[in-house]
């Protein structure tokens, strides 16, 4: 890596061994160069640089595709994070691949490598605790041997919120792991994410570690660092607001406890857990105390498993933590992070869609997602009044946020200004009118003709201005032809039990994505995706197959 992740660079490195001059064995290595510290006088410092870690938790799956790795699907997740402003990635809670490591190295993702969910004490019958006494040594070993020579990798994790975290055998138990990680690798810090802050500040748990992160409870940490003779924290997982893509619910509250019949969360980004808080608040804490050297969101991705709120509730089968849902296309959430943590490029977002046949003359709030100080709202050319962030409100010193605009068919437009009052951007949200076409937009055109190659291709119900149709649930048809097959379909809703590799599924609030793979063969790989009811005409892609 060069000056910082948003520029790696990797050199190649060629290793010989040789025996009285003699050739015997030589390999050729990807390398990166960069140095990595955590302390009280810097923080956390990429080659010398201060700077807060924006990181996302990333689970193990690859939504629709399984937990098998391809690495078409690895290269997607990361971009479309570091897209959004990302710049690290925690393997929660597992070991990661050599091919997840190769591709973070190749594009400037920091890495907290994760190792254990769990130690002696188990939190589920068939745990990882059935095999800790015999083989955490050794699975820690291979973990810091086999990618320590990953640059992408600044520290390692030895456990998420493990029962011991209160007493003097896990403290021991901290320590044995870590110096295990030093003794292998004396280049990176170790953590760990402790949920009990409490617990393990007395026994000495967090105490020990060379970066002590913390999973949740922000409005802990200023008693926390009171105790840390480190003289930093790390937020190791954070967030847990909840939202499902293109869901909005009325009236607009904040809450930690919001159920609703159809099993879905609100868009709005003020629902979160009763353990867990707002994006907001994280922010608030990084930007105000040197000490809290940055996040690691919980989640990246949807993921299957999970589905708090809904626990008990049938038929949700995974998560709503997620910045973008199971199929990889942006919850609301994603503009939110971006225009927080994206500084190369302009945030401007609105939301909800404004598309509500029935809601006619009610108060519909609509916010604000931008990088910018202020902005005016306009409703069918009215202005709805210029707003301002606000650093003592909790949720105006992010946000925009217009409480009281009332709904009316035709066009939402905002205006955002910068420090100087001079207008920078605007984006135009419209009425969608009747469903005109199914337009297919893909991730790749050009396609590797190694059979394991894939293209996202996201589907969108769309009028005759292109304006998504916002509540679609069209059941769709695909069909591949050519140089590859169908492999998946997703369409983001954590309550449909609809199969991921049969070609058909409904449109989840008017998207959904398809997922091709490429054949051993060259040629055109065409995707024909249909409405099963024939009330559209179908749409086609063709992606080239080399």
């Amino acid at each position: 890596m060069d000056t910082g992740a948003e520029t790696p660079y990797l050199y190649t490195l060629e290793v010989k061994l040789y025996r009285d001059l003699q050739l015997l064995d030589s390999k050729s290595l990807k390398v990166g160069i960069r140095t990595i510290t955590a302390d009280k006088e810097h923080g956390f410092a990429l080659n010398g640089v201060s700077r807060k870690i924006k990181g996302v938790c990333l689970h193990h799956d690859l939504g629709p595709l399984g937990a098998a790795v391809n690495k078409s699907a690895l290269i997607r997740q990361i971009r479309m994070m570091k897209e959004m402003g990302c710049d690290a990635i925690r393997t929660a809670h597992n070991m990661p691949s050599t091919l997840q490591m190769e591709v973070c190295d190749s594009m400037g993702m920091m890495v907290m490598a994760e190792s254990f969910d769990m130690w002696i004490y188990p939190k589920c019958k068939n745990g990882y605790a059935r095999f800790f006494k015999e083989w955490s040594d050794r699975d820690i070993e291979n973990l810091v041997l086999n990618h320590r020579n990953h640059p992408s990798i600044v520290m390692w994790s030895i456990g998420n919120e493990i029962p011991e975290q209160w007493s003097e055998e896990g403290r021991e138990i901290s320590r044995h792991l870590q110096d295990i990680c030093h003794r292998l690798d004396p280049s990176r810090p170790v953590t760990q994410g402790m949920d009990r802050a409490e617990a393990a500040l007395k026994s000495g748990f967090a105490q020990v570690m060379d970066v002590p992160g913390f999973n949740y409870r922000v409005q802990k940490y200023e008693n926390n660092i009171k105790q840390l003779p480190q003289g930093f924290l790390l937020g190791s997982e954070t967030a847990s607001t909840v939202s499902s893509r293109g869901v909005y619910k009325f009236p607009v509250e904040v809450s930690n406890h919001a159920v609703y019949p159809d099993g879905q969360c609100s868009s709005y980004d003020t629902e979160y857990c009763s353990w867990s808080n707002l994006p907001d608040d994280d922010w608030r804490m990084q930007d105000d105390y040197p000490w809290v050297i940055g996040e690691f969101v919980w989640t990246g991705y949807d993921y299957l498993g999970e589905p708090t709120p809904y626990d008990e509730y049938w038929p949700s089968r995974s998560s709503y933590f997620g910045i973008c849902d199971l199929a990889g296309l942006p919850k609301d959430r994603y503009w939110l992070y971006r225009s927080k943590w994206n500084k190369e490029s302009h945030t401007l977002h609105l939301l909800p869609h404004w598309t509500w046949p029935g809601r006619e003359g009610k108060v519909t709030p609509v916010y604000c997602y931008t990088d910018s100080p202020s902005a005016e709202l306009f409703v069918n050319g009215k202005s709805q009044g210029r707003l301002f962030k606000d650093p003592s409100s909790r949720l105006d010193r992010y946000r925009l946020r217009w409480n009281d605009v009332t709904y009316e068919p035709g066009e939402l437009r905002v205006v955002a200004y910068d420090d100087q009052g001079k207008a920078v951007g605007e984006q135009t949200v419209r009425t969608a009118g009747k469903p005109s076409a199914l337009r297919l937009s893909c991730d790749r055109n050009r396609l590797s003709a190694n059979g394991d190659d894939l293209s996202f291709v996201t589907v969108s119900l769309v009028d005759d201005a292109g304006t998504l149709l916002p509540d679609a649930s069209n059941q769709l048809v695909f069909e591949v032809e050519g140089a590859g097959r169908f492999k998946a379909a997703c369409n983001g809703d954590a309550t449909s039990l609809e199969p991921f590799t049969t070609p058909t599924m409904r449109l989840f609030h008017g998207q959904l994505v398809v997922v091709v793979q490429s054949s051993h063969e060259k040629g055109a790989l065409t995707l024909r995706v249909r409405d099963a009811k024939g009330a559209l005409p179908p749409s086609e892609a063709t992606i080239m197959v080399e």
